[in-house]
């Protein structure tokens, strides 16, 4: 989007030197103010319509290919994380994941929906919450007593 608005701007400011050359050549008088007006207006329109139609064309391409299926390993790169930690993530319900067989499969554009919601549950879990739930679901061996 950035690099459509930066062409668009440069293209608008040639056709302002323009004008500006074609002012300064012919010493411009008060006859032809609307002749250039109209001129400047029209370029300003057809720049306008160029850079709506590009902004369109880019949305919907960047729409079209949101909806991709991602292994593992790209998800891994994608995210910058390793394959332990996306694990980690997807068993405690983290990652959004599909489950085909035993293959794991990812969605982009639901991948970037998590990414900016944050975290799933309502209030962040202390370390302190965390290791208290852990040692809960932990089972231990009775301590044998001695007689």
């Amino acid at each position: 989007m950035t690099k459509v608005c930066i062409v668009s701007l440069c293209w608008f400011a040639a056709c302002l030197t323009k004008t500006m050359l074609y002012m300064q050549k012919d010493k411009l008088t008060f006859n032809d103010l609307p002749e250039v007006v109209g001129e400047l207006c029209e370029r300003i329109s057809s720049m306008e319509n160029l850079l709506t139609e590009k902004l369109h064309q880019q949305h919907n391409e960047v729409k079209k290919d949101t909806h991709v299926p991602m292994t593992v390993d790209e998800v891994c790169e994608y995210l910058g994380i390793s394959k332990s930690s996306f694990y980690y993530k997807a068993k405690h319900g983290g990652i959004p994941i599909i489950k085909q067989g035993k293959h794991l499969f990812v969605y982009r554009d639901e991948l970037d929906k998590w990414l900016e919601s944050g975290r799933k549950g309502e209030s962040p879990i202390s370390i302190e919450e965390e290791h208290a739930r852990m040692l809960a679901t932990t089972r231990r061996k009775a301590n044998p007593k001695s007689w």
